[in-house]
């Protein structure tokens, strides 16, 4: 049952999608934190990403899973994580992300003049 709802967890969060390009290094950061195990990590994520008592309470219990499930699971999780973090999709948003980043950056660095 632990094992259903951090599949389906995960696949929430991959289909909702929005606001991607900020997400990322949040979502990463967040799973990384609830991955290794660590409730003080974890915590320090959420507040970074300013996340809700019960966005808190909900990742708390999934790290609970991760724990039970033991290193063969995290490592079976992590290869999934990668495979995903490393699908055409995934490396096509980032740099499309990183040139409107680059773009936004030169511009400000060196405006227009109208």
């Amino acid at each position: 049952m632990k094992r259903t709802l951090l599949v389906l967890a995960l696949l929430v969060t991959g289909e909702l999608s929005i606001w991607k390009a900020e997400a990322c290094p949040i979502f990463y950061g967040i799973f990384g934190a609830m991955a290794l195990g660590s409730p003080m990590l974890l915590d320090l994520s959420l507040f970074l990403a300013k996340a809700t008592e019960p966005e808190k309470a909900a990742l708390r219990k999934i790290q609970d899973c991760y724990n039970e499930g033991g290193f063969v699971s995290k490592v079976l999780d992590a290869i999934v994580l990668g495979t995903i973090a490393t699908s055409k999709e995934c490396i096509a948003n980032t740099l499309e992300m990183m040139k409107k980043d680059v773009h936004e950056a030169l511009s400000i660095l060196n405006p227009v003049e109208t």
